[in-house]
C-alpha cells in the first residue's frame, strides 16, 4: 500500500528521473571512450613536468579551430651567432621592385616602314605620353628614324613574323615588369585615359584575352579572336603561358592576318577565345566610317569608345585627338558642377549653412593670417605696366608670361561675363580700369579687375559701365615628376678660383676642406686656379705673389702622404668666370662634377652631399644660395669678440641673411657645361664682349635648356667679407656685387640702431 503510494507520488518525475540517470551513463561513457583514444603527449608533458595553461589552452585550441578569437602569436627572438659570418642582405633600388608591384600597362603599336612617319608619328603624338610606356614595332627601320619615339625593328616585314616577334620580344624583356599588355595597329586611335581606367579595375591574376571578337573566316566554331584594328588586351599571365606555344603556333598554324594567327594560338594551346565583357568591364570601340567627320560625331557609343578604327591619315588622328579631348573637357565640367551643386545643398546640414560655403564651391578657402606680417599684398597692374617689380623698381613695363597672363585673364573675364547675362546684355571690354592680383598658397593666384565695359542691349542700345569682377586660377593637382637616379657616391671635384687679393682667405679654406673631408676620406679633389694679372704674371720668376699658398698645399701634401692637389695659373685683365671654366672644363672627362667654390666657402660632408643630389646629368644643375653672417662690428656693439663668436657660433643661422645677389658656388656636371657652351658660340662670333657680361650661372639659364635648381643652403656659411667688386664686369655683375656687401652690414634694426647711436654720439 505504501509502496503503490509511493510511486504514484513520484510517477509524473519518473521521465525525468531517467533521462538524468541515461544522460549521466552516456557522458561518463564517452569520457571513458575519449581517454582510451587519447595519446600519451598529455603524460608525456605531465612527467616531464611542463603543465598545460590557460594560454597554452588556448593556443591549442587555436590551431585546432580556426574559429577562435583570443590567438596570440609566438615570438621568437632573434640571436645571432658570433660564430657564423653576417650575410650582406642586398636591398633592391627601388622599394616598388621589393614589394613586387609592378607596373600596370605596356602599349605596343605594330607600324611598318612606309607608315612609321606617318601614322606612327601622329600615334605618339597624341596618345603616347599618357601611356607608361609605348614601343612601336616595325618589320624594317626607316632611314631616319623618328625623334623621341621607342622603336624596336625586327627585321621583316612579314605580318605574321611582325606578330610572332613582338609577342616574344614582350615577353622576354617586359613580362616580369607589367600586368597587362596591349597590342594595337598604328592606324587606331586610343583613349588612353580610358584604356587605363580599364585596366585598373581588372584582376591582373587571371587569363584575360580582350577586344573586340571577330569570327574566323568560315563562321563555323564558335571561338572568336580579337580583331586588330580596335586593339586587344592581353594579361601578364595569359602572355607567359603562350611563350612555350610561340614557336609551334609560327610553323603550324597558317595565317595571312597577324590577329588571326594570334587569336588561332591562343584557342588551339590555352582554350580561352576573345572576350568583350569581363568582370562587368566592357570593351567599347567604335568602326569609323568613310569620309566621317569626327566634330559631327555624336553618339553613344562614339563618346563612350576605347578606340576607333580605321583612321587613314595623321590629320584624320590629330583631329580624333581633338575631339575626344573636347568631349573628356565637357565631362570634367559637368562633373564639376555636378559637385559643386551637391556641395551647395549639403551646405544647408552644416552649422554655417549657406554663409559657409566659399567662392568658387569646392575650392581651398582663402589664407587667413595670424599675425600682421603674414598678409599677403596686392600687386596693382594696368595693361601696359605693373607697379611691383623685381628689381624693386615702381614702374615696369608689362612683358612674356605676365603679359600673356593679364590679356587671358581679362578675355576669360568678358567671356564669363557674357555666358551669364546673354541674351538680355551682351559685352565688349574697354579698357581695363584698375588689376590687383595675388598669389594665395593655398589656393592659387586671384585676380580682382575693375573693367570698363560696353554693354548692349537686345534692341540694340548700348552704355558704358564699370564692373567689377573677381577670378581665380586654381592650382592644380599635384604631379610626381620621375627624376633620374643619382648616389652619394660620385666624385666631386672642388674649384677653387683665387686672385691675389683674396689670398688671405685661403688658409681657413685648406683647414676646413682638410677636416671635412681629407681627414673623413671623402671622394672628393681640390683643384686650385690662380688668376695672375698682367703686371704679377711678368714678375713671377722673381716675385710669386701666390708662393705662401703654394707653400700650404705643399705642406697638406706631405702630411697626407697620398694626397695630391694640383693647381692651374692663368693670366688674365678681367677674370671672367666663363672663361676661366672653359679652361678648366678642357681638362676634366665629360662625366665630371664640379663645384665651383670661392674662397671664403666652409666645405662640409652635407654640402657636398646635397651637391650630389641636386646636380643630374643631363637634368639639373644646382646654384645654391650660402647663408652670409653680417658685420660683426654693426652686430656686436656693445660685446667683446670672444662673447660676439660665441653668439654667432651657437646660433649660426640667426645674425646673418642668405645672399640672393652672389652666383659664385656652384654644381654641375662638365658634359652639361660643354653642351651649353657649344650652344653660345654661335653668338660669341657676333659678340666677343658676351663672355665677360655673363657668368656660368647666366650660361646655363639662357643656352642649357636644363632644370636651373636656385635653392637656399644652410649648410654652406660664409664669415663677413667685404667683396673686391670688379668694375670691368659687366653693370649686372658689378650691381649685384654692390648689392651684396651693402645688404651684407647687418639688418635693418641692426643698422638702425647703428645710426640711432650714432646721432645720440653726435648730439652729446
Amino acid at each position: 500500500m505504501r509502496l503503490s503510494s509511493f510511486l504514484a507520488l513520484f510517477r509524473p518525475a519518473l521521465p525525468l528521473i531517467l533521462g538524468l540517470s541515461l544522460g549521466c551513463s552516456l557522458s561518463l561513457l564517452m569520457v571513458a571512450w575519449t581517454q582510451g583514444d587519447t595519446d600519451d603527449s598529455c603524460r608525456d608533458e605531465l612527467s616531464n613536468g611542463r603543465l598545460f595553461s590557460g594560454r597554452g589552452e588556448a593556443q591549442r585550441h587555436s590551431r585546432d579551430g580556426a574559429g577562435e578569437e583570443d590567438f596570440e602569436p609566438r615570438i621568437v627572438p632573434y640571436h645571432k651567432d658570433p660564430n657564423k659570418p653576417s650575410k650582406k642582405v642586398l636591398r633592391t633600388r627601388y622599394i616598388h621592385t621589393e614589394l613586387g608591384i609592378k607596373e600596370r600597362l605596356l602599349v605596343g603599336v605594330l607600324t611598318s616602314r612606309a607608315t612609321l612617319n606617318t601614322l606612327a608619328v601622329a600615334v605618339n603624338r597624341t596618345v603616347a605620353h599618357h601611356f607608361h610606356r609605348t614601343f612601336f614595332f616595325t618589320g624594317l627601320r626607316s632611314p631616319k628614324v623618328p625623334h623621341g619615339m621607342a622603336v624596336v625593328a625586327h627585321g621583316d616585314d612579314r605580318p605574321v613574323w611582325l606578330m610572332y616577334e613582338t609577342v616574344r620580344h614582350l615577353h622576354q624583356h617586359y613580362g616580369s615588369d607589367y600586368d597587362w599588355f596591349f597590342l594595337a595597329q598604328d592606324d587606331t586611335y586610343m583613349q588612353a585615359d580610358r584604356l587605363s581606367e580599364l585596366v585598373g579595375h581588372l584582376s591582373a591574376g587571371q587569363d584575360l584575352y580582350m577586344g573586340r571578337a571577330e569570327e574566323f573566316i568560315g563562321g563555323e566554331e564558335k571561338a572568336r579572336y580579337c580583331h586588330g584594328g580596335y586593339g586587344y588586351l592581353l594579361s601578364r599571365s595569359l602572355l607567359a603561358r603562350l611563350q612555350p606555344h610561340l614557336d609551334t603556333c609560327r610553323n603550324d598554324i597558317l595565317s595571312v592576318r597577324p590577329d588571326e594567327w594570334l587569336g588561332r594560338c591562343i584557342i588551339d594551346y590555352l582554350g580561352l577565345s576573345c572576350v568583350e565583357v569581363h568582370q562587368e568591364m566592357t570593351y567599347h570601340y567604335f568602326e569609323l566610317g568613310k569620309n566621317a567627320d569626327p566634330e559631327r560625331e555624336d553618339g553613344v557609343q562614339f563618346k563612350n569608345a576605347f578606340t576607333v578604327h580605321p583612321v587613314s591619315e595623321p590629320n584624320l588622328m590629330y583631329r580624333l585627338h581633338k575631339r575626344f579631348s573636347q568631349i573628356e573637357l565637357e565631362w570634367t565640367y559637368l562633373q564639376i558642377q555636378q559637385l559643386q551643386m551637391q556641395i551647395n545643398n549639403l551646405s544647408d546640414l552644416t552649422p554655417e549653412g549657406k554663409d559657409g560655403v566659399m567662392w568658387p564651391i569646392g575650392i581651398n578657402p582663402p589664407f587667413k593670417p595670424r599675425t600682421r606680417f603674414e598678409v599677403i599684398n596686392w600687386e596693382y597692374f594696368t595693361e601696359e605696366h605693373i607697379y611691383s617689380c623685381i628689381d624693386s623698381s615702381p614702374k615696369c613695363e608689362m612683358r612674356g608670361a605676365d603679359r600673356a597672363d593679364v590679356s587671358a585673364v581679362l578675355e576669360i573675364a568678358v567671356e564669363r561675363l557674357n555666358k551669364r547675362y546673354q541674351p538680355q546684355l551682351r559685352f565688349r571690354k574697354r579698357r581695363l580700369l584698375n588689376g590687383y592680383r595675388r598669389f594665395d598658397p593655398t589656393r592659387g593666384m586671384e585676380y580682382m579687375l575693375d573693367l570698363a565695359l560696353e554693354a548692349y542691349t537686345q534692341k540694340g542700345h548700348s552704355q558704358v559701365i564699370a564692373k567689377r569682377v573677381n577670378l581665380l586660377r586654381p592650382l592644380s593637382a599635384v604631379e610626381i615628376i620621375p627624376m633620374p637616379y643619382v648616389t652619394e657616391a660620385t666624385r666631386v671635384q672642388v674649384i677653387l678660383p683665387v686672385t691675389a687679393q683674396d689670398q688671405d682667405f685661403v688658409g681657413n679654406f685648406l683647414d676646413m676642406y682638410v677636416m671635412n673631408t681629407l681627414d673623413t676620406h671623402d671622394n672628393v679633389l681640390l683643384t686650385f686656379l690662380f688668376i695672375y694679372d698682367p703686371f704679377d704674371a711678368q714678375r713671377v720668376s722673381q716675385t710669386d705673389v701666390f708662393a705662401g699658398v703654394k707653400a700650404m698645399i705643399g705642406e697638406v701634401e706631405k702630411r697626407y702622404g697620398d694626397v695630391k692637389i694640383p693647381w692651374i695659373s692663368v693670366k688674365t685683365e678681367v677674370p671672367s668666370q666663363v672663361k676661366l671654366m672653359d679652361i678648366i672644363s678642357k681638362k676634366h672627362p665629360v662625366d665630371t662634377l664640379f663645384f665651383l667654390a670661392s674662397v671664403w666657402t666652409e666645405v662640409n660632408a652635407d654640402f657636398l652631399n646635397r651637391c650630389r643630389m641636386n646636380a643630374i646629368s643631363n637634368w639639373q644643375v644646382f646654384f645654391p644660395i650660402h647663408f652670409q653672417e653680417y658685420n660683426p662690428a654693426v652686430i656686436y656693439r656693445d660685446q667683446q669678440p670672444s662673447a660676439a663668436s660665441s653668439s654667432s657660433a651657437s646660433e649660426s643661422l640667426r645674425d646673418g641673411h642668405f645672399d640672393r645677389h652672389v652666383f659664385d658656388e656652384a654644381c654641375f656636371y662638365n658634359a652639361d657645361y660643354m653642351t651649353a657652351r657649344t650652344k653660345m658660340a654661335a653668338d660669341i662670333l657676333d659678340n666677343e664682349e658676351l663672355l665677360e657680361s655673363m657668368d656660368v650661372y647666366d650660361i646655363f639659364v639662357c643656352y642649357s635648356g636644363l632644370h636651373v635648381f636656385r635653392a637656399v643652403e644652410p649648410a654652406l656659411i660664409q664669415k663677413y667679407v667685404r667683396r673686391t667688386c670688379n668694375p670691368r664686369f659687366s653693370e649686372d655683375i658689378y650691381h649685384r656685387c654692390i648689392l651684396s656687401n651693402l645688404e651684407g652690414l647687418g639688418s635693418r634694426s641692426h643698422l638702425a640702431m647703428a645710426l640711432f647711436e650714432q646721432e645720440q654720439a653726435n648730439s652729446t
